[in-house]
């Protein structure tokens, strides 16, 4: 994607587009389908923004490292909510999962474990409710 300042030649009116490419930009203009948003007019010109440069990297990745800090705390916070609340069935979760919803029992025993993709996708295709969350390891900062 890039972004151009467009020019109307008719008005002098500027403002700011998004284009696929610049081929796409001189397809559009020679189709005649780039108009002054003000005027109508097809008379426009166009010329390449600057690049938007942070000028403090380093505050940029401190918001970053604080972001994915603060992230991460509440993925942990979430992650301590299941494991009290929740049984933890490991490797046998879809098996578990399938033994609930079938049972005429109609038991409502909340349960966290491991399962493939594909095989959360079976469950889900069954009508058997699943959900993903990201997980990450108690030792990880």
């Amino acid at each position: 994607m890039i972004k151009y300042k467009i020019r109307c030649k008719d008005c002098e009116n500027t403002f700011d587009s998004w284009f696929a490419s610049s081929k796409e930009f001189e397809k559009l203009k020679k189709m005649k389908l780039i108009n002054c948003n003000i005027c109508k007019s097809i008379k426009i010109d166009k010329s390449i923004m600057s690049p938007r440069i942070s000028s403090n990297s380093k505050s940029f990745n401190d918001k970053k490292i604080a972001n994915t800090k603060q992230v991460r705390s509440k993925i942990k916070e979430f992650q301590s909510y299941i494991k009290k609340n929740f049984e933890y069935v490991g490797e046998n979760f879809t098996y578990e999962a399938r033994s609930i919803h079938y049972d005429n029992k109609n038991s409502k025993k909340a349960i966290y474990g491991k399962a493939s993709s594909k095989d959360i996708k079976e469950l889900n295709d069954e009508g058997i409710e699943t959900a993903v969350i990201p997980w990450v390891n108690d030792n990880d900062n």
